[in-house]
């Protein structure tokens, strides 16, 4: 999984700067290549493994005095907290819930770092991925919901979470922005030539 090149970045910002065009709506676009590191995570289940498997087993067949088994239970603990941060394996560990809930606030926080809940008549718009949990978010501010309710762009999500789930990244954000811009070309026409801010691709390693 690999984040967009500079050339399909430029794609990203030209399709937003073309649907700016037709409409006062400020488009901002953020690909992040994960929305957390999850380091808990391998922590949390090597705990539990290594805690509950070797005493279940001691339990059973009383192989191990006190001192055996906490030697193996930290071990265990220890290879397991390893094993478990290959990403293959860490991808496999984290809960969906848990996964977009992240990435969730992931989106919320960019939202305001990029300035979207300033824009002079409250027209400010994000376009959210994040690759690793195939996460996909629209976030108005409310010069666009008085017009546009937030269950108009549950489609154009849906359809931009599987390209990214497909590996479309750069087809999906492409794909979005069209859709987004002409339905905001309809409830929110251009009336002036005002564009406050940066029409590129944001990406968060």
């Amino acid at each position: 999984m690999s984040l967009l090149t500079k050339e399909e970045c430029a794609q990203v910002a030209a399709a937003i700067e073309k649907v700016e065009q037709g409409t006062d709506a400020e488009l901002v676009t953020v690909l992040a290549r994960q929305a957390d590191d999850y380091t808990y995570i391998p922590l949390l289940w090597a705990g539990i493994v290594a805690l509950i498997l070797p005493g279940a087993v001691n339990y059973f067949t009383e192989w191990y005095n006190a001192h055996q088994l906490l030697l193996i239970q930290w071990m265990a603990f220890i290879g397991l907290s390893l094993l478990f941060r290959i990403p293959q394996i860490l991808r496999r560990l984290v809960p969906d819930s848990v996964a977009y809930w992240r990435a969730s606030n992931l989106a919320r926080r960019q939202f305001l770092e990029q300035n979207l809940h300033r824009t002079t008549d409250a027209t400010g718009m994000l376009i959210f991925v994040s690759e690793a949990e195939h996460y996909v978010e629209i976030l108005v501010d409310n010069g666009i919901s008085v017009r546009l309710p937030d269950s108009t762009w549950q489609i154009i999500v849906d359809d931009f979470t599987a390209q990214v789930r497909a590996g479309k990244t750069l087809a999906g954000f492409i794909g979005c922005i069209e859709a987004c811009g002409d339905l905001l070309a309809q409830e929110l026409p251009a009336t002036h030539r005002r564009n406050e801010l940066p029409n590129r691709l944001v990406i968060l390693e």
